[in-house]
């Protein structure tokens, strides 16, 4: 079996210790804050996330930016150079350029090297939804499954990756265009809070909205049980962005009802956040659409 690497993106916002255990190899994305640019890494070396939400409390407009081809260049050449394969499982296409980018990318690769496999797969997914796709990748990777297989693997599962989220200010939102000015002035005011999801294209839909943290957690808790598969030997992931007191308490709900095998609380990264702002709260688990 040859070797290769599992690579995706700053998107994911899993732990870096996660990361690190796993062998994964991660590209910076870059924000942009008041016109200062940062590249967000997993081990927050440029900007730690606590710093980034304290920003955007204070009024501070963010934006992020593309991963560049000399980027992409940059990463897969000195692990093609080495000997190794590339697997890189792709922040979703309908979220952003970067998978696309990255294609254009690999396919001048393959012709300086022939010898080599590099796989590119749109994961559908974003944040942590992302994330435990890629992880659950790296634990088939070490079961023992070939570069193919863990590509056919990668296509078949990631719309089993189900993501949920929340948010708590609808400002972000409705700045990037997923809801309307009236809906977050109104939505805000009754403390409204939006459930959003991604559909089979990887597009971030608002599929709900709910009213006061009970019904949030309530709401989350329902759709892993009802939509779970094999909840019992799973790891599941809670997000957060600056909002770790009520990602304590759903962690806490989970175990309580000894739903699942283990849980990760990991926080939402500024890529992520510069689109979902603070108070975020997400659950994702590998389940089936209902």
């Amino acid at each position: 079996m040859g070797d290769y690497v599992i690579v995706s993106d700053a998107t994911l916002d899993l732990p870096a210790s996660l990361i690190e255990e796993y062998g994964i190899h991660v590209i910076p994305m870059g924000v942009n804050i008041d016109q200062t640019n940062f590249n967000h890494y997993p081990d927050e070396r440029e900007l730690s996330i606590e710093e980034f939400y304290g920003k955007l409390k204070n009024g501070a407009i963010s934006q992020t930016t593309q991963i560049t081809p000399a980027v992409f260049y940059d990463t897969f050449l000195p692990i093609l150079e080495q000997g190794q394969d590339i697997i890189y499982i792709a922040f979703s296409s309908g979220l952003s350029g970067t998978y696309n980018a990255a294609q254009l990318v690999i396919n001048d690769l393959k012709e300086q090297y022939p010898d080599r496999t590099i796989y590119c797969i749109d994961s559908l997914c974003a944040s942590i939804g992302e994330g435990l796709l890629v992880y659950q990748a790296a634990l088939q990777k070490e079961k023992g499954l070939s570069i193919d297989e863990l590509k056919t693997w990668v296509e078949e599962n990631r719309l089993y990756s189900r993501h949920w989220f929340t948010v708590k200010d609808l400002y972000y939102l409705r700045r990037g265009g997923r809801v309307t000015s009236i809906e977050a002035v109104v939505g805000t005011a009754l403390r409204i809070r939006p459930v959003l999801s991604t559909d089979d294209e990887g597009k971030l839909t608002v599929v709900s909205k709910i009213r006061g943290s009970k019904a949030e957690l309530d709401f989350l808790i329902s759709k892993m049980e009802t939509e779970g598969v094999d909840l019992a030997s799973q790891t599941v992931i809670v997000g957060h962005g600056d909002n770790l007191q009520q990602a304590m308490e759903l962690e806490r709900i989970i175990r309580s009802k000894n739903l699942v095998k283990d849980v990760i609380i990991s926080k939402i990264g500024p890529v992520i956040g510069s689109h979902t702002g603070p108070g975020m709260l997400a659950l994702v688990f590998m389940g089936r659409k209902i």
